[in-house]
C-alpha cells in the first residue's frame, strides 16, 4: 500500500512539474479572488456586518468588489509575472475597431434595453440600489460612478487578466474559458439578462482580443448599465411601459 501511494504521489509530482506556472497561477488566483469577492465584497456581507441600508450595501459592493478584481490582478501582473499591463489589454489598442464595434453594440443594446425594460418586473429590478437612487440627480450620478468603478474591475478581471493571460496558451479558446464563469456569476439576475450574458461574454471577449484592449468592454458595459438604470427609473416614475415611439417621446420629454 505504501509503495503504491509513493508511486501515485511521484506520478502526480511529475505531472505538476509539467504545468505552465503562469496559466496555473491565473486559474488559482481567479478562484481565490472570486472567493474574496463572494465572502467580503457582497451586499450580504454589508448587511451582516455593517447595516441594512440597501443603497449603501450596493455602493459598498461596487467599490469593494471593483477594487478587488482590479488591484489583485494588477499586483499579480506587476510583481508575479513582472509584465506590462499593456500585455493584458490595458491600452487603447485598435481604436478604430474598438470605437466602431462599441458604437454598434451600444446601439443594439439600447434597443434591447428599451424593449426588455417594458416589463414592470424588469424595470423594478433596477437600479439595484433601490428607489433612493432616483431621489435626486446627484445620488443617481454618484451611484452610476460607483458602477463605473465596479465595471473597471469586472471587465479587467475577465476581459483583461483572464482573457489575455490565458490566450498565449489557449488561443481563442480563452474567449470561451472566460465566458463560463462570467455567465455563472450572473446567477440571480432576471432570466433574460442571465441568458444574454452567455452571448455578451463571447462578444465582449472577441472584441477585447481583436482590439487588443479591455477598455472598450469596460465603457460599453457601463453605458449599458447606465441605460438600464436610467430607463428603469423613468419608466417607474412615469408609469410608461410601452415600446412605441410615442412612449419613447413621452418618457424623455413629457
Amino acid at each position: 500500500m505504501i509503495a503504491y501511494l509513493k508511486n501515485e504521489i511521484r506520478s502526480l509530482y511529475e505531472e505538476i512539474k509539467k504545468l505552465d506556472f503562469k496559466v496555473t497561477y491565473i486559474f488559482i488566483s481567479i478562484a481565490f479572488i472570486i472567493f474574496l469577492s463572494m465572502v467580503l465584497a457582497s451586499p450580504n456581507f454589508y448587511y451582516q456586518n455593517v447595516g441594512k441600508d440597501k443603497l449603501f450595501s450596493r455602493i459598498y459592493w461596487f467599490l469593494t468588489d471593483g477594487s478587488l478584481m482590479f488591484l489583485l490582478p494588477v499586483l499579480s501582473i506587476r510583481f508575479v509575472f513582472k509584465e506590462n499591463l499593456k500585455e493584458f489589454g490595458f491600452t487603447w489598442g485598435d481604436k478604430k475597431f474598438g470605437f466602431i464595434t462599441s458604437g454598434i453594440f451600444l446601439l443594439v443594446m439600447l434597443v434591447t434595453v428599451w424593449i426588455v425594460s417594458a416589463s414592470p418586473v424588469f424595470a423594478s429590478a433596477y437600479p439595484q440600489g433601490g428607489i433612493r437612487v432616483s431621489e435626486s440627480a446627484v445620488t443617481f450620478i454618484l451611484y452610476e460612478l460607483c458602477i463605473l468603478v465596479y465595471m473597471l474591475g469586472w471587465e479587467f478581471f475577465w476581459r483583461g487578466y483572464t482573457l489575455f493571460g490565458l490566450k498565449p496558451k489557449f488561443g481563442y479558446y480563452s474567449v470561451f474559458i472566460q465566458m463560463i464563469p462570467f455567465f455563472i456569476l450572473h446567477k440571480g439576475k432576471p432570466e433574460l439578462e442571465l441568458f444574454a450574458s452567455i452571448f455578451a461574454g463571447l462578444i465582449l471577449g472577441v472584441q477585447a482580443l481583436r482590439s487588443r484592449s479591455f477598455i472598450y468592454c469596460w465603457l460599453l458595459h457601463w453605458l449599458v448599465m447606465l441605460s438600464v438604470d436610467g430607463i428603469s427609473v423613468l419608466r417607474s416614475a412615469k408609469n410608461i411601459y410601452g415600446t412605441g415611439l410615442t412612449d419613447l417621446f413621452n418618457l424623455f420629454f413629457q
